[in-house]
């Protein structure tokens, strides 16, 4: 668990690492009047953090599902038939 935490920490720091570096791209193709050029990292560092946050949370499955369990029925276990009901004593399903 531990290194699933890890990896998804590391690749978060990663992904604003590459935000960081748009952002100053970004602002230095603003400054040196690169005009539209400049909205191409610009579009990279807005839509970056919500790409890292979604796959920083989405680790592990959990291994119990409370919200959703498939419906089982609980009979009670079926009984052996007897040998008095193969005889025929009116038991149904025989006649």
């Amino acid at each position: 668990m531990s290194e699933d935490i890890r990896y998804r920490q590391n690749r978060y720091l990663l992904m604003m690492g590459i935000r960081l570096v748009c952002f100053i791209a970004a602002v230095l193709m603003f400054v040196n009047h690169l005009g539209w050029l400049a909205g191409i990292p610009a579009v990279g560092a807005i839509f970056i953090p919500y790409f890292a946050v979604v796959f920083a949370n989405g680790g592990r499955e959990p291994d119990n599902v409370r919200g959703f369990m498939e419906h089982r029925m609980n009979l009670p276990a079926r009984r052996e038939s007897s040998e008095s009901s193969e005889e025929g004593d009116g038991s149904p399903g025989q006649r």
